[in-house]
């Protein structure tokens, strides 16, 4: 991987753990680290989940990858959320 794929993840990454955010109601306590490694794993676990399915590389914008990501990110940060309200 070069240097402009693990800016790439880095953008994408943040991008997708603020959309994860954002799609759990109420305020997290989660910081701004945390969102955005969430979003990392998030947008690398849900293309592949996505390459699984066989929608991964569509014409035009992959809805379905994006939805996937976006769902990953939103119980990542619950999940983090839950663990650090235990501590």
């Amino acid at each position: 991987m070069e240097i402009s794929g693990i800016i790439t993840a880095i953008v994408i990454g943040t991008i997708i753990g603020v959309l994860g955010r954002l799609a759990l109601p109420g305020r997290q306590h989660t910081g701004f680290l945390w969102t955005v490694a969430v979003g990392i794993a998030a947008a690398l676990i849900g293309t592949a989940i996505a390459a699984g399915l066989g929608v991964a590389d569509t014409g035009g914008i992959d809805w379905i990858e994006l939805a996937i990501q976006i769902a990953l990110a939103a119980g990542g940060v619950a999940a983090v959320e839950r663990l650090k309200s235990r501590h």
